[in-house]
């Protein structure tokens, strides 16, 4: 069986050959690398222009994972190849370029989380707000299909263009315009664990609106809370009243648990110790996150009567 090492070669030399792409424009870049911060990839440059690259990137130990665990190589590179070609076929450098305009890019800004100290080169100069190790970053969405989102981050230098042309918002206020357009996009849900187990067609509790607030469970294992996608999730916690609907109902400060960038368990502070919630969290973080998802270690507690979020342990 092959190794990790000849599996992504051999994973380069079959894509340059499936889609006609010449060997020198696909790179391995190690986890870690500027262009790598989550993991292994490899970079495929399908396009080039006067100001840029199109390039996908493959995250190669996920698929030798994949591999490992019987998916046989044709169908990785059948999979690979599909999603490179939708890329192509996508037309993203002509949408990424009305990233100069405020008013044609506002709509499509989202918050995306990470982990500050896991990306602090490439934040260097991006838009973001940071809580403790949490970093709410400032992306624009070029496209999404069959729920993928293909998106970039918003530089600074992206918005001091923004203010030459007359945009008279501070990086604070494009940040919370940015947080209410990714409740729009992804609205808030509360998950149940046996609905997702036993029912595939489950789309989470609603609990924003007035009579919703039986979906709030007051029970020690807490609330799973992410959005209808279930995908970068764990950023509803941040969207306006959100933290306060939940403090609110439960009449308490809560403490927070990233188990990913995904969701987030929201507890009731009065009813459970921190301590304890870290230990769980660290066995989950070990046991059932991947490298990638990861968010922070840390738990976070809200204050009901301060509205503030704060590091608790």
């Amino acid at each position: 069986m092959m190794n990790y090492e000849m599996f992504v070669e051999e994973l380069k030399n079959k894509i340059s050959a499936a889609i006609n792409i010449p060997i020198e424009n696909i790179e391995f870049s190690k986890d870690g690398d500027r262009f790598s911060p989550t993991g292994d990839r490899l970079l495929v440059k399908f396009a080039e222009h006067d100001d840029a690259y199109e390039i996908c990137g493959i995250h190669t130990k996920e698929l030798f994972r994949e591999f490992l665990n019987g998916t046989s190589f044709d169908t990785i590179l059948d999979s690979t190849v599909r999603d490179i070609r939708q890329l192509q076929g996508q037309n993203s450098y002509e949408k990424t370029k009305k990233i100069w305009n405020y008013e044609t890019v506002k709509d499509s800004l989202f918050i995306r989380l990470l982990n500050y100290d896991d990306h602090s080169k490439e934040l260097s100069n991006a838009v973001y707000k940071r809580i403790g190790d949490i970093a709410q970053v400032l992306y624009m969405k070029v496209s999404e299909c069959d729920g993928n989102i293909m998106s970039t981050k918003i530089f600074k230098s992206v918005v001091e263009k923004w203010k030459e042309d007359g945009l008279t918002l501070s990086e604070g206020n494009i940040l919370e315009e940015a947080l209410r357009n990714t409740e729009r996009m992804y609205p808030p849900r509360i998950y149940r664990w046996d609905q997702m187990l036993f029912n595939p067609e489950y789309e989470g509790e609603e609990f924003m609106s007035p009579d919703t607030e039986e979906a709030i469970s007051q029970d020690l294992i807490g609330n799973c809370l992410t959005t209808a996608k279930k995908t970068n999730g764990a950023v509803a916690i941040f969207y306006p009243s959100v933290a306060e609907r939940f403090a609110d109902v439960l009449d308490s400060d809560l403490y927070l648990v990233f188990t990913s960038v995904h969701e987030v368990m929201v507890h009731k502070a009065d009813a459970v110790d921190a301590v304890d919630l870290s230990i769980i969290l660290q066995d989950t973080l070990e046991e059932a996150t991947p490298k990638e998802d990861f968010l922070t270690r840390k738990i976070y507690k809200y204050e009901k009567d301060t509205h503030r979020f704060l590091c608790a342990i």
